[in-house]
């Protein structure tokens, strides 16, 4: 969430919202988006918003698929919100309402050039109205104009995603030792998606982004630049799939993640998640990264405080709001 603050609204603003959008508006989001980072120092919108913006788009306004008339790119449960002034893009939402429980979950973004005249407090309004006042919002940085917002609307802050980074330059960390029958080897696309899938909806049943992917997601992800097996560790006992560890490059950045470590309910506590750890850091440095980094719920003290102790330090801290229930 990157905003402004609370000026009289502009007669000419007008905010429609989009089940999918076209090539064309996919191009001008996306552009915000990369004006908006520049400004800011990172993403207003995160990566799974920034997937379902390239990969899900509208091929035409006239354009539909399957026998429930959907558009070509629409997916259920996520809505594209876009502000204009005088037929100009200056801010945009996403809104995703596919958790059976928790409340739909949003990301905003206003134009850096525009903001101050109330086009964040506007969309707000709007997600609050499209959601029934059952919304969560991410703030990415917890800047204080996204703070200032989130009173504005009425939110209280529930939840923090730290981003943690540690040097990789001579990674000094001892041998992986994994628990007794566990052998390790590389995704293979395809061959392992559906087990993957399986053991990572069960690692985090109680993640709602994470533990919520399915093949649609997987796939969107395996058709990323960055994306490559080899990187991409499946730990194993007799066959089963019990853990995983799938690392990323962010090669401008000159950053590796620790994109997604889990290890299945069962299997825990013998050391595996630590060992894949090691594992996937040796490969990242390996590459001639300088950093890594990796994301961690601050309220998950015993998974912050295994990162610390291999050498993790808080970088900054995304923060997400939402409506009292």
């Amino acid at each position: 969430m990157t905003s402004d603050d609370t000026a009289r609204p502009l007669p000419t603003r007008a905010i429609e919202t989009y089940s999918a959008l076209t090539p064309e508006q996919t191009e001008a989001v996306l552009e915000l988006l990369a004006e908006a980072a520049r400004n800011d120092g990172q993403q207003a919108v995160s990566e799974q918003g920034r997937l379902q913006l390239r990969h899900h788009m509208a091929s035409g306004s006239d354009s539909f698929e399957g026998a429930g008339g959907r558009r070509a790119g629409e997916r259920e449960g996520v809505s594209h919100l876009l502000l204009t002034v005088a037929g100009e893009l200056v801010g945009y939402a996403q809104l995703e309402d596919t958790d059976p429980v928790e409340a739909p979950a949003a990301e905003l973004v206003v134009h850096p050039s525009h903001r101050g005249h109330g086009h964040g407090r506007a969309l707000g309004a709007a997600l609050l109205g499209a959601s029934g006042k059952r919304l969560r919002v991410w703030a990415h940085g917890g800047h204080s104009a996204a703070r200032h917002l989130s009173q504005v609307l009425g939110l209280t802050l529930f939840r923090e995603l730290r981003q943690m980074r540690r040097p990789l330059a001579d990674l000094n960390l001892p041998d992986p030792v994994l628990p007794e029958g566990v052998t390790v080897r590389t995704f293979v696309p395809g061959q392992d998606d559906a087990a993957w899938l399986a053991v990572n909806a069960a690692a985090f049943a109680h993640h709602p982004e994470q533990g919520s992917l399915v093949q649609r997601d997987l796939d969107d992800r395996k058709a990323e630049p960055w994306f490559d097996p080899a990187g991409f560790f499946l730990a194993e006992r007799d066959g089963e799939l019990v853990g995983f560890h799938w690392t990323k490059v962010h090669a401008e950045e000159g950053l590796g993640e620790v994109y997604v470590l889990g290890v299945r309910p069962g299997a825990q506590g013998g050391g595996l998640g630590k060992a894949l750890t090691t594992i996937g850091l040796r490969h990242l440095a390996a590459q001639g990264l300088p950093t890594a980094m990796l994301y961690v719920d601050a309220g998950n003290k015993a998974a912050v405080s295994v990162y610390e102790r291999l050498g993790f330090t808080t970088y900054e801290t995304d923060l997400m709001y939402r409506t009292e229930t």
